[in-house]
């Protein structure tokens, strides 16, 4: 079994907010709703396009039936297909990361709570889609006729598996503490990113360990690993 890294996508391997809130923005205008900045957006994204809209909605002050929500979901997503890398980018050093780890014998997978087929779409636009064994969002996987997501720890072992993985041999790499609860109720660990989509420091929730740049993932994974 080859050594796995599982990585989020949101906040983690991509700079995504400004896509994502540029979105969200479009829908509230339309509503007649008031936008959201980018930077109280940044602290909304990590938990799928579901909960950023509820959010946009409550911070506008106005109700939304579920019904509704299933309308403006879909609308959000067709949106966001049309402007899903206007402004989005990897973080710095994730290319030479993910070569070094590849290089190295790792394979690479990606868990999401994005939609799969915008999670593919974004990582084709940004180069590196094919460097994935497996792209998992969160209608990918399905237990008991529905669709399963983190922070639920089917979707990782899920991915793992797909991906040719052990679960001994994987660590998950995130932003939030969604991502770091789900490896941990896993059993696998987790390394967190500090620069992502999250309100308070990811150190509070007690990943393994915590990085401040792709650069210093390397020696992260070798101590947890080694």
């Amino acid at each position: 079994m080859h050594p796995l890294l599982v990585f989020d996508l949101d906040g983690t391997l991509a700079e995504t907010a400004g896509d994502l809130i540029g979105t969200l923005n479009f829908i509230l205008g339309r509503e007649g709703l008031p936008p959201i900045s980018l930077a109280d957006g940044r602290m909304m994204v990590g938990a799928g396009a579901r909960a950023l809209i509820k959010e946009g909605f409550t911070r506008g002050g106005a109700d939304l039936p579920a019904d509704r929500l299933e309308i403006f979901f879909r609308d959000f997503l067709d949106y966001y297909e049309a402007h899903i890398a206007d402004h989005s980018h990897l973080f710095e050093g994730v290319a030479s990361t993910l070569d070094r780890f590849s290089t190295a014998g790792w394979r690479l997978a990606v868990c999401t709570n994005k939609v799969e087929k915008p999670a593919v779409h974004l990582l084709q636009k940004l180069g590196v889609a094919d460097r994935f064994a497996f792209i998992c969002g969160q209608d990918s996987i399905f237990v008991d006729g529905k669709a399963i997501s983190k922070p639920d720890p089917r979707v990782l072992w899920a991915t793992i598996e797909k991906s040719g993985g052990a679960r001994e041999r994987s660590v998950m790499i995130g932003d939030s503490v969604t991502d770091i609860r789900t490896a941990q109720a896993a059993g696998v660990p987790v390394v967190a990113v500090d620069f992502g989509y999250t309100d308070q420091h990811v150190s509070v929730f007690n990943p393994n360990s915590v990085i401040s740049h792709f650069d210093e993932l390397w020696d992260a994974v070798q101590k947890l690993t080694a």
